[in-house]
């Protein structure tokens, strides 16, 4: 094999992490039945096709191989400590002794190992927090850093809250199952919750050099049609059609050189059509059930901006009111800080600014930068510089994606015009 021949093999190798890890890792945690050891397995299986498939070829099915691998690599390692623990004997034989086959998995079962990972570390015994933070570290592969973020929390924090996520599954023999269908109304906001989450951080980066992530948003509008197979409940319904009406934007969100495009600047031709034909018909289908939830209102919310080919012939007025059911249905400073938003569209930007104030000077959401960069745009539109150029700077303090600083940047650099 020349070196030519190396090169492209790790590569397809590191493509094939990249793509198919997760899945593989779902497999592996139904097969092994533990988080710890299928991650083992996992890059076990990995290091040896780095090893093997440059001397006997790429197998026809490689997920299927690397599933039966990461099997045998994690018996040989139990049977190695089963000379120092004579429980790990068993666990061997049991394993050894399944019948099933990995090399006959087929994309379906796969995807059903994923959907059973996701049930599982959203089970009510965990804690709503460690609910959230297994399953975008254990299903989604997020960094504890990126969740750490996420949960306004430090990452040594968060990390410990997963490693007794993982010991209270194992001491509470949670089975790695989908509830059945009396049990899945009580799992299912949690799940959405975390759907969300994966979704968002992958529309939106919370810190780094790219404004998104395709792999991660891809990943939960993956998960979201399987849960709309499994349960087509209204806020199911109107999770995926609020994650597709966002998805169509993602083209027209950045320019060639990876700067963000603001909504009301966006390039809206570049919207992907069939991605809205499909949200709305989602959204019809979720309206016409019982009870509209909060994914539903905020899927209502996008649709009004895809219904308009211009910014200025947005029905600001009708974001206004479904911001506020919005904000009975949950109610937040963050909605409240969008709704202000939309209110300085519908009613002047002096308006939307008095509510801004009263947000901040609650205390809420001081640390937002979104919320300071949204005081800054209205002081700007209303000629009060000093205050606009104060705001942005304590929004760019507190934004840690680079598209993001850049957008704020330009902003403070036009005020000195």
């Amino acid at each position: 094999m020349n070196d030519d021949t190396g090169q492209r093999l790790g590569e397809m190798v590191a493509a094939l992490y990249r793509s198919e890890s997760r899945r593989i890792f779902a497999t592996l945690v139904r097969l092994l039945g533990d988080f710890d050891l299928a991650d083992e397995a996992l890059h076990d299986a990995f290091k040896a096709a780095l090893e093997q498939w440059p001397r006997d070829g790429v197998p026809a099915n490689p997920r299927a191989w690397l599933v039966s691998t990461g099997r045998f690599k994690a018996i040989d390692a139990i049977r190695r400590r089963a000379r120092f623990d004579a429980s790990q004997a068993l666990l061997a034989e049991r394993l050894a002794t399944d019948t099933h086959d990995p090399t006959a998995l087929d994309n379906e079962s796969i995807a059903d190992d994923r959907l059973r990972l996701i049930f599982t570390c959203c089970h009510p015994a965990l804690s709503p927090e460690a609910r959230v933070a297994l399953t975008l570290r254990e299903v989604c592969d997020l960094t504890t850093e990126e969740i750490a973020h996420a949960f306004l929390t430090v990452p040594s924090t968060l990390a410990q809250r997963i490693v007794r996520a993982k010991a209270k599954i194992r001491a509470a023999r949670i089975p790695y199952q989908v509830p059945s269908l009396a049990e899945l109304p009580d799992r299912l906001d949690t799940v959405l919750q975390v759907i969300y989450l994966v979704f968002n951080e992958g529309y939106s980066a919370t810190s780094g050099l790219s404004l998104t992530r395709t792999d991660l948003s891809g990943e939960a509008i993956r998960l979201a049609r399987l849960l709309v197979e499994l349960l087509p409940e209204p806020e199911v319904l109107g999770l995926l059609a609020l994650m597709l009406l966002q998805e169509s934007r993602r083209v027209a969100r950045t320019s060639p050189a990876g700067d963000l495009i603001l909504l009301e600047d966006q390039d809206r031709s570049l919207w992907n059509r069939e991605l809205i034909a499909e949200g709305k018909a989602l959204l019809e289908q979720a309206q016409s059930l019982r009870p509209i939830g909060a994914y539903t209102l905020q899927a209502a919310i996008a649709a009004v901006h895809a219904e308009s080919p211009k910014a200025a012939g947005t029905n600001w007025g009708q974001i206004v009111e479904l911001y506020d059911a919005l904000l009975r249905a949950v109610p937040s400073s963050v909605v409240e800080l969008n709704r202000a938003v939309a209110v300085a569209m519908r009613d002047g930007p002096e308006t939307g600014l008095e509510r801004i104030d009263a947000i901040l000077a609650r205390g809420d959401l001081s640390e937002y930068h979104l919320a300071h960069a949204a005081r800054a745009d209205l002081c700007r539109r209303l000629g009060r510089m000093a205050e606009a150029r104060s705001s942005y700077e304590r929004a760019l303090c507190l934004t840690r994606q680079d598209p993001e600083r850049r957008v704020i940047e330009r902003r403070l650099a036009e005020l000195q015009i």
